[in-house]
């Protein structure tokens, strides 16, 4: 006979793969065919990606699906940037699904990518150039995790051999900080580097998670369909339903705020 705890962990796994896996299929799935399409029609798949991507004068052009395609498309040339990508989509996904939900991570991401358009656009507007990725999205997610778990160790070999222990709210404060000096010397001092680069654009979806974090993740999204959204006073219910009866009695632990509950989810997890 299944336990309440074996019904917890089954409930988290049932709705914790279909979000981060489309998220993940959908970037590796677009970048192989646009990878396959470059080597028969360079040409074409030049153009095509340049329709998909977004630019002030695309904007202005009508293409307004640009705000929402330019994800899609990476570079063919730099393997480097897809794979981080997709690491920050699977790695902060599998982790940040279990608190916010299918529907709220979605959410988060899509935030992130269009704040982060918008950011570009605000250092960009005078430039004849086009922002594509998924950069900012992977951002928005790795912000909202350093919010949540800011002290989450990770080990990381400095030069590939020497291991040090680091803090999920250090690594985001490091990062950011790197991305507030390329603003700096990219989009304001406008001095070029030898790879394409969009500060703004990353900081933008920082800020779309930090706003999330600080206003939202505390609103209970009342109206959300059932299996959409999972948090752990969702979890905790559908776990609760195949105790017995007496485990249904009101206790102190059903009257926890969200905030002692996602406390208390960062302990299980680590």
């Amino acid at each position: 006979m299944p336990t309440a705890g074996t019904e917890f962990r089954s409930y988290y796994r049932r709705e914790t793969t279909p979000v981060v896996t489309w998220l993940a299929c959908s970037l590796a799935g677009a970048f192989l065919l646009q990878f396959l399409a470059s080597l028969t029609w360079p040409a074409a798949t030049t153009r095509l990606a340049g329709e998909l991507s977004f630019s002030i004068n695309g904007l202005a052009g009508g293409r307004i699906w640009t705000l929402c395609t330019h994800w899609l498309v990476h570079s063919t040339t730099n393997l480097f940037h897809i794979g981080l990508v997709l690491a920050g989509v699977v790695l902060l996904g599998r982790e940040l699904v279990i608190v916010l939900g299918s529907r709220r991570l979605a959410v988060v991401f899509g935030a992130g990518v269009l704040a982060g358009a918008t950011a570009w656009a605000a250092f960009n507007w005078r430039e004849d150039a086009g922002l594509y990725g998924a950069t900012a999205g992977v951002y928005a997610l790795g912000t909202v995790y350093a919010l949540l778990f800011p002290n989450r160790e990770f080990n990381i070999l400095v030069l590939f051999l020497f291991p040090v222990a680091v803090r999920a709210r250090q690594v985001a404060a490091a990062l950011l900080l790197l991305e507030v000096i390329a603003l700096v010397v990219c989009d304001i001092l406008e001095h070029a580097i030898p790879f394409s680069y969009a500060p703004a654009a990353h900081l933008g979806g920082a800020v779309a998670g930090w706003v999330y974090y600080q206003f939202f993740h505390e609103f209970v999204w009342h109206h959300a369909p059932r299996g959409d959204s999972v948090t752990p006073q969702t979890a905790s219910a559908g776990a609760a339903d195949s105790a017995p009866a007496s485990a249904n009695r009101p206790t102190s632990a059903s009257r926890q705020s969200p905030r002692d509950l996602r406390v208390e989810t960062d302990r299980i997890l680590d």
